[in-house]
């Protein structure tokens, strides 16, 4: 008999035990009641600025798993920047700890190398993924460029086609150089542009008349122009301009970076061989948070690009992208309508409940921690820096904003602890987004004050 109690006591114990060892990983949100939760959808039911508009809202508890609000959440919307939260996970997930900075081959004759999509090649915002520069002038034999395993095209489905000059817009590419874009700074006390890469200062000149500092580019030429107001004393100013890329422009910029003559590959074929090096270094979450904190189009675009070459061996989107639709983003609520990484393109359709799931899974996978210094934190950094302050913060997500559509996904951090996960997306307002803003923010410091 003092066997068999024995036994059931440890049954009853051991689970006790384990609660009160990891108690605070399983502990449920604090209850939120239907009154408190009626009192959120009131507020957005009789909003004046929802009313005019398409508006989607989506409150989900990853403890307790179960969706607090959902106000249109199975409804699609534009996401716009928004998209940027799929290309982040699709990253995490597909490139893990390593980046990718170069592919390359050697031969007895040269060193073939091609672009891996890696956005940080020579890029003048980060300090890191110089690696591949040094590799590439520590070698003695002829280097020779490779550009076939690019399938894409410069531009995603949907774009804007006058977009071309605008730093938002940059080119796709295979290997990019630079940002792909030619950086203009004009200093307080001087008259004289920098223009980096140096390359492109034979190709501009001063020739348009404005009173204003004012670059400009030939639409399918690598041709500025640009004016400087005479006299000229105010705040430095940095202006990026896209470059169009090309297997010649990146090989000129090359030659031109490294001082040695950089040959192209026309007879390579990356068929004729089933094994290659690859340069990588860890993936740094500078490049993450560039992407979210400053909603960086280019970034994203080369990040599915380098998805793309890892696992397709080549780099196209589109194609990346039915791939992770089907083996990375499974089971979500509703199908993902998703053309680009970025979200130029108005092709792109998700509901806010899919996001949230997306968001909840990112949470479950990644630390809170590392993802919380990715998002922008409201009134800190980012896009949301003059919104949705706090001390601290309480307000970490991704914002998306094209003209007449405004959306905001991610954490919320409430007054008892708890962290909830939201999609607000708004669509076909007229006018600005800061009606927009100002009333979401009403909806969500009640979230975090009540809940």
């Amino acid at each position: 008999m003092a066997k068999s109690f024995k036994m059931q006591h440890l049954k009853l114990t051991v689970p006790f035990l384990l609660l009160l060892a990891f108690g605070f990983a399983c502990t449920p949100n604090k209850y939120i009641s239907k009154k408190e939760l009626r009192t959120v959808e009131k507020i957005i039911e009789d909003s004046p600025v929802f009313s005019q508009q398409f508006t989607g809202f989506e409150l989900y508890d990853p403890v307790n798993k179960i969706s607090l609000i959902s106000k249109n959440g199975h409804k699609y919307f534009t996401p716009a920047s928004n998209t940027k939260i799929l290309s982040l996970y699709t990253a995490l997930t597909t490139l893990g700890d390593s980046l990718p900075l170069l592919n390359y081959i050697e031969t007895e004759e040269a060193l073939y190398f091609w672009g891996t999509g890696n956005p940080l090649f020579l890029h003048p915002d980060f300090d890191t993924g110089s690696e591949a520069l040094e590799f590439l002038k520590s070698q003695n034999k002829p280097l020779r460029f490779v550009d076939q395993n690019f399938k894409d095209t410069r531009f995603g489905d949907g774009w804007m086609w006058d977009d071309y000059p605008f730093y938002y817009q940059v080119e796709k590419s295979a290997l990019p150089i630079y940002g792909n874009a030619v950086r203009f700074t004009l200093s307080s006390d001087s008259d004289q542009l920098e223009i980096l890469p140096a390359y492109f200062t034979g190709v501009s000149k001063e020739g348009i008349n404005s009173n204003w500092f004012y670059i400009n580019r030939e639409e399918y030429l690598n041709w500025f122009e640009y004016h400087i107001p005479q006299n000229y004393n105010g705040e430095p100013i940095t202006k990026e301009v896209p470059f169009i890329t090309s297997e010649m422009t990146i090989r000129n910029l090359l030659s031109d970076t490294l001082k040695r003559k950089v040959l192209p590959a026309p007879e390579f074929s990356l068929d004729t061989f089933t094994q290659w090096e690859t340069l990588f270094i860890p993936m740094p979450d500078t490049l993450y948070r560039r992407l979210m904190h400053e909603s960086d189009n280019f970034i994203a675009e080369q990040l599915l690009l380098m998805c793309s070459n890892k696992v397709l061996g080549y780099q196209k989107t589109i194609t990346f992208i039915e791939y992770a639709k089907q083996f990375i983003f499974t089971d979500l609520p509703d199908e993902l309508l998703w053309y680009d990484g970025s979200g130029l393109t108005r092709y792109n359709m998700f509901t806010p409940r899919s996001l949230v799931t997306i968001l909840d899974r990112m949470r479950a996978e990644f630390s809170e921690e590392r993802l919380l210094e990715i998002f922008p934190a409201g009134g800190q950094s980012g896009t949301i820096e003059n919104y949705y302050g706090g001390t601290p913060p309480f307000v970490f997500a991704k914002t998306g904003t094209l003209r007449n559509n405004h959306c905001l996904s991610g954490y919320i951090k409430t007054d008892s602890g708890q962290t909830l996960i939201f999609s607000f997306m708004n669509n076909h307002y007229k006018g600005g987004s800061d009606l927009v803003k100002k009333e979401m923010e009403k909806v969500l410091r009640v979230i975090k004050e009540q809940f």
